[in-house]
């Protein structure tokens, strides 16, 4: 084992060793407490930096520092378009919901989401719909997150002897493993992190998640800045990066075969992930392991990836390239349907896309991403939930502040550092959910250090681990509080809810595991999913419940199923028409804005022909009314409870 595989090992150990002993000292500290308030709410107690960081972290999630840096390697400069307004999503979500949203939820004991819509709106079957609703989008949520956990494992340990070996023998112990596709490296790294993230978010409960989340804030925050500097000092600086983006034209993506003179020895043939060479006239790189099985003389299509821009046909071509035990034969090269042959498309909107002739982000869709980031951050019910937990207003407005500029100072870096890795690591475009990883390397290698490596990545894995045990334990929360306890077992005891949350608790861990056994191509594209989805399910519903008193239950049932419905009813149609991930966009505009629309017009309709609300219920949410006040209550129903 080489020195720096040992401190690479040890550096993981460590910060193991360091989130599992966050999370037994919150499990001391939970066990002199209420267990369903300080399981789920830390006991509302959360202070700036926890609030910030915890608010932070959860948001910022391993699409954040895998998916998003893949989007900025594929389609260069236009990705800063397309994430500005998270500078001011703080403020949006809160602005908007954290006062209020605080008061009422310690006012009725609020523990999760679908518990203030039960109380505001008198509704078992919206709390129902609610958590149902919640449960399926963030499991759904979590599996590009543990995807994107287990590549970083992969290439964080994948070169260390004895985690190779321990692959290799869980893959031989459970031959099943071997049909899902995965490398042995892959599969290991998504069960070692399913079962720490598990284990910590099962054990210390909502503190232990809050602790973890600051100590995990801090490493993202110091990884990414250590990752501008390093990236900006080997480029040669940001105008030298622009220059040689301004002249790249975008590659073309295809498949190759080898093929060797005998057949394969023993063992095969094996070319390696990553591998350049020259078929053809053509300059190219593999995109994933090309294999010869052993007695035969041809692979089967390997991915490859073609660089067209002739300085960097010049510049790879000057280190010499390594002797194949075959020759490649191309199958196919595909050209980009928009960006193919020109050069500086990296540099402007809409940028280049070799799949869409309009380009990745034309200008009406870029004006419904700056919408789409405000509402989706604020939408979204774990960071509500974050809003439910802190000690006051002061707490509040520092935390807005700090958060902002906590935004900023990783947003943008991590545009600048991943349109540099468009010139120090050319030829990845089959594989760009794994440009973090790749780059960590490829400067701490570059910067003399290799063990910083070790430091670099663990910022994506921080986010990951912070986005999954938040999202955990709100799934085990509406499902033991709002279904178990409520509906099922009313009477059920502290002893009981705690093993419920237990099991839930790891019952979500091995749904989300299995589905990141099979991971999909563009992980960030279901990560936009599923928070557009869950912010044009929550948002109105939230928003409207909390400062309109006359917005009563069938106007939040139809702002909730209209808001949800029109969003996928478009991504479906986006399927059907396009046969991707692309939905259909009307006027360009993003489903979510269509969504929030269609929420916020079934809201009224709703509750214009609603019942209106009983004043028993409006006066613990909005105090008693002044005379000649509007409250939507029909004091005559409310008296007869109808």
């Amino acid at each position: 084992m080489s020195s720096s595989a040992n401190v690479t090992l040890l550096a993981f150990l460590c910060y193991t060793a360091a989130v599992l002993g966050l999370a037994w000292l919150s499990h001391r500290t939970r066990a002199k407490r209420s267990f369903v308030s300080e399981y789920f709410l830390s006991s509302r107690s959360l202070g700036v930096i926890a609030l910030a960081l915890t608010f932070g972290a959860t948001s910022a999630s391993a699409g954040s520092f895998a998916g998003f840096p893949s989007l900025i390697y594929a389609h260069g400069w236009v990705l800063a378009l397309w994430i500005a307004s998270y500078m001011i999503f703080p403020l949006c979500g809160m602005g908007l919901l954290g006062k209020r949203l605080s008061h009422v939820a310690h006012k009725i004991e609020a523990i999760t989401i679908p518990d203030v819509l039960h109380a505001r709106f008198e509704s078992p079957a919206l709390a129902l719909l609610s958590t149902i609703l919640l449960a399926l989008l963030l499991c759904v949520y979590l599996i590009p997150q543990f995807t994107l956990a287990a590549l970083i494992m992969e290439q964080l340990l994948g070169s260390v002897p004895v985690y190779q070996e321990a692959a290799y023998a869980l893959q031989r112990a459970v031959p099943m493993l071997a049909s899902t596709g995965g490398n042995p490296e892959y599969i290991l790294g998504l069960l070692v992190f399913a079962v720490l993230v598990v284990l910590y978010t099962t054990f210390g409960g909502f503190r232990a998640v809050v602790w973890t989340d600051i100590l995990q804030g801090f490493v993202m925050l110091a990884g990414v800045l250590l990752m501008l500097v390093l990236a900006l000092n080997q480029v040669g600086g940001l105008g030298r990066a622009s220059a040689a983006m301004q002249a790249m034209q975008p590659p073309r993506l295809g498949t190759v075969s080898f093929a060797s003179s005998t057949p394969a020895p023993s063992g095969g043939l094996r070319i390696a992930t990553g591998t350049w060479f020259k078929a053809e006239g053509h300059l190219l790189r593999t995109g994933e392991p090309a294999i010869i099985q052993e007695g035969s003389t041809t692979s089967g299509a390997v991915k490859v990836t073609q660089i067209t821009t002739e300085e960097e046909i010049a510049r790879i071509s000057t280190q010499p390239l390594p002797s194949l035990p075959a020759e490649a034969h191309i199958i196919e090269l595909m050209p980009y349907a928009r960006g193919d042959g020109a050069r500086g498309v990296y540099m402007r909107a809409p940028g280049p896309s070799p799949t869409d002739a309009n380009g990745f982000l034309p200008l009406g869709l870029a004006a419904s991403f700056f919408a789409f980031w405000a509402l989706s951050g604020t939408g979204q019910p774990g960071n509500m939930v974050r809003l439910m937990a802190f000690t006051g207003v002061g707490t509040l407005k520092r935390a807005i502040a700090s958060l902002s500029v906590y935004f900023a100072l990783i947003y943008f870096p991590l545009v600048i550092i991943f349109c540099c890795a468009r010139v120090l690591a050319p030829g990845l475009d089959h594989t760009p959910d794994r440009i973090m990883p790749a780059m960590a390397y490829l400067l701490a290698d570059g910067a003399g250090i290799p063990w910083l490596a070790g430091l670099l990545i663990a910022a994506p894995f921080a986010a990951a681990m912070s986005t999954v045990d938040s999202f955990i334990l709100m799934i085990t929360s509406s499902v033991v509080r709002d279904v178990y306890q409520r509906s099922i077992r009313p009477s059920a005891s502290a002893h009981v809810l705690r093993s419920m949350s237990y099991v839930v608790t790891l019952a979500i861990g091995f749904v989300a595991t299995l589905g990141a056994l099979y991971p999909p191509q563009f992980l960030q594209y279901l990560i936009v999913f599923t928070g557009g989805g869950l912010a044009v399910a929550f948002l109105a519903p939230v928003t409207l419940g909390l400062y309109w008193p006359c917005f009563n239950k069938r106007g939040a049932i139809a702002a909730m199923v209209a808001g949800i419905g029109t969003y996928i009813t478009l991504y479906i149609a986006g399927f059907l028409a396009f046969g991707g991930t692309l939905p259909v966009r009307p006027l360009g505009l993003d489903p979510l804005i269509w969504g929030f629309v269609a929420s916020l017009l079934a809201a009224a309709i709703g509750t214009r022909f609603g019942r209106p609300n009983h004043t028993q219920v409006l006066e613990t949410f909005f105090g008693a009314p002044t005379s000649g006040s509007p409250t939507g209550v029909d004091d005559s129903q409310a008296a007869t409870g109808t």
